[in-house]
């Protein structure tokens, strides 16, 4: 609509007001005209607010007051309460309460109004009929875990009894289960039971090493031995293994720890066999009963690396690396002789051999009964006069005797091996001892709860010395690291 088009106002009266349109008898009543459109059948009109149109003229809408003039509005009570509200009055309030640092000593500001109250005792208003929500409590802390009830050691059968394999089991070696059911059980007390066909597993007889399967049963015949013993006060025996422990130590954490264990030192008990390590752990024993356990074996000789898992959950993911060949083992060892070539891959099958004096590991062929395929790389690092010769090892099986049968096998025995060394008219160099030179020098194996363990032996004595006497650099570069994985 043009600005000619509006309808001229209406002249104000005195005091600068609007004359209002008399509202009489006979003035249609408020709302009127939209109900007699209705009446009608029209539709009432609409404004851009979504309101109906009055027929109003604008005259008789309450006037805007102008700049330094008092509406009418303001003259009323309870619009004069709301207008009189001291702004200014609060702002003053506001910057002449005293500051923080002016507050007496030894009063606290008043605590806040709970939610949902006002001054007065009033409740604060609610949208709708929706409650007033109590405040939450606060979240836990995410690295908090709830307290787990501590669970007893089981006590030993004194009666035949039968174990079903869990799921959690599944895999497990004959001995790690009954060592993760009855922890007060020794190695030799386990290889009796085993070796007398007491322990059968869904009534056929077992080996220590055999794998278990989910479901099986397995036969446990009675245990007479004591519980295991309350940990408290270490006797002075006990003090001595354990600081020997400590003194062999070469990495530990929570999980896992690695030995350096000297050459001479069995890892399990066997006949006439009084030290050893598997007994030495005994001292480390926990509350629960539960001791650090063997991942995998180093003959009495081999000097090096010997990985222990500290708890049960470590020992599920190490021996679970091993079968998977996720771990890598080094050996460093003196030959007889200079292998040729410098580097190379041995392959063979090897079979257990017994015999009234000794049991040895031969090469057999495929197929003969006990026999099972090993796999070993070797290296040249450095020779000397082309009579002796420093070979890194890398087994990527893990047979009995492995790393020796298989030096033997290719005609370049260990120096100081009592049972494969058979080299006729072959004399020691003036000033080597006549012990085995095997060191397990490096493992790399990845940790249970992530990353990667990565040990390092040095070299034993007997070992050291005879790198002296022939002038081999013991820090120089292995070749083996770069062999290839399988």
């Amino acid at each position: 609509m043009s600005r000619r088009d509006k309808k001229p106002l209406a002249k104000r009266g005195p005091g600068g007001e609007r004359s209002k349109a008399p509202r009489g008898k006979g003035a249609a009543p408020k709302g009127a005209a939209s109900k007699a459109a209705a009446s009608k059948g029209e539709r009432p009109s609409f404004g851009k607010a979504g309101r109906v149109s009055s027929d109003r003229p604008m005259s008789a809408r309450p006037p805007r007051a102008r700049a330094g003039e008092r509406s009418e509005w303001a003259e009323r009570p309870e619009r004069a309460e709301r207008s009189e509200r001291p702004q200014r009055a609060e702002r003053a309030e506001r910057f002449d309460a005293p500051q923080r640092s002016e507050r007496p000593a030894g009063k606290r500001p008043p605590s806040p109004r709970p939610s949902g109250s006002r001054p007065g005792g009033k409740a604060a208003p609610r949208y709708g009929n929706a409650p007033l929500r109590e405040p939450r409590p606060p979240a836990p802390y995410l690295d908090e875990e709830p307290a787990k009830p501590e669970v007893a050691p089981a006590p030993l059968p004194t009666a035949v009894q039968n174990v079903i394999v869990t799921p959690d089991e599944n895999g497990m070696r004959v001995d790690r289960f009954l060592e993760a059911h009855f922890p007060g059980l020794s190695f030799s007390h386990i290889q009796r039971i085993v070796r007398k066909g007491e322990l059968r597993v869904n009534g056929k007889r077992a080996d220590s090493k055999d794998r278990l399967e989910e479901g099986q049963t397995v036969r446990i015949p009675p245990l007479k031995l004591d519980a295991p013993k309350v940990v408290g006060e270490l006797s002075e025996a006990a003090n001595k293994t354990l600081q020997a422990l400590k003194e062999m130590t070469i990495y530990e954490d929570a999980d896992v720890m690695v030995l350096n264990k000297p050459a001479g030192l069995a890892v399990q008990g066997g006949s006439g066999m009084t030290r050893h390590v598997d007994m030495m752990l005994e001292v480390m024993r926990d509350a629960k009963g539960q001791k650090p356990r063997l991942v995998h074996r180093l003959d009495r000789e081999t000097s090096g690396c010997l990985l222990i898992a500290k708890t049960r959950f470590a020992a599920t993911k190490l021996t679970g690396a091993f079968r998977e060949r996720s771990a890598r083992k080094i050996y460093w060892a003196l030959v007889a002789g200079v292998p040729k070539p410098k580097q190379g891959r041995i392959s063979t099958y090897l079979a257990k051999e017994e015999n009234e004096e000794d049991t040895i590991m031969r090469v057999a062929k495929h197929g003969d009964e006990g026999a099972s395929h090993a796999v070993t790389y070797y290296a040249v690092v450095e020779t000397s006069a082309q009579k002796l010769a420093w070979v890194s090892l890398k087994p990527v099986t893990g047979r009995t005797h492995q790393l020796r049968a298989h030096m033997a096998h290719i005609g370049h025995a260990i120096v100081g091996d009592p049972k494969y060394f058979n080299i006729e008219n072959w004399q020691l160099p003036g000033g080597i001892q006549k012990r085995l030179h095997l060191l397990a020098r490096r493992i790399v194996i990845p940790h249970p709860r992530g990353g990667v363990i990565d040990a390092t032996a040095p070299l034993p004595p007997h070992m050291l010395q005879s790198w002296n006497l022939l002038g081999l650099e013991h820090d120089r570069f292995d070749p083996i690291e770069n062999a290839p994985e399988e």
